[in-house]
């Protein structure tokens, strides 16, 4: 099954969308964690967190045009109160290491199983811009360290694969 195609056909500087998925920063590139309810984007975002990465958004990013690219932030409508919070498993609403502006889009993650061993380049297109898409099964141990070289593979700090 094809992902939504969620371009359009202007590119608008005052586009924004809403998207279900957590955002996180590494460095200053923002991944956003896509996948059904249950599939460990928080789970994954909290590791990622613990090593280092900070939240952009818990459970809804809203995106925008920022230059040539796209950009993820916190939700302007959503509570004040809770930037900076994510909804952990066991503990409830909790704060932890976030940013405070969006951050330039780099990547985003589809969480499914079961992962391609060689899988084809993919993008999703939101508001008429490609992002890489990679495809990642949240709760394998190598989740964490699997994202971060895409990251850098995205941003050009490594080859990316042959």
């Amino acid at each position: 099954m094809q992902p939504a195609d969620h371009s359009t056909s202007s590119l608008d500087a005052h586009w924004h969308e809403l998207v279900a998925g957590t955002s996180i920063a590494i460095g200053e590139a923002a991944v956003l964690l896509i996948g059904p309810p249950g599939a460990g984007k928080s789970d994954l975002a909290l590791r990622l967190i613990d090593g280092g990465a900070k939240l952009i958004a818990d459970d809804l990013t809203e995106l925008h045009r920022q230059g040539d690219g796209l950009a993820a932030s916190y939700p302007a409508a959503a509570p004040a109160d809770l930037r900076g919070c994510m909804e952990v498993r066991g503990l409830g609403i909790m704060p932890v290491p976030a940013v405070a502006t969006a951050q330039p889009l780099r990547l985003i993650v589809e969480l499914t199983a079961p992962i391609e061993r060689m899988p084809e380049p993919a993008t999703r297109h939101y508001g008429g811009i490609a992002v890489p898409c990679l495809h990642l099964a949240a709760f394998e141990a190598s989740a964490p360290a699997k994202l971060r070289l895409a990251v850098a593979a995205a941003a050009g700090h490594i080859m990316t694969p042959l």
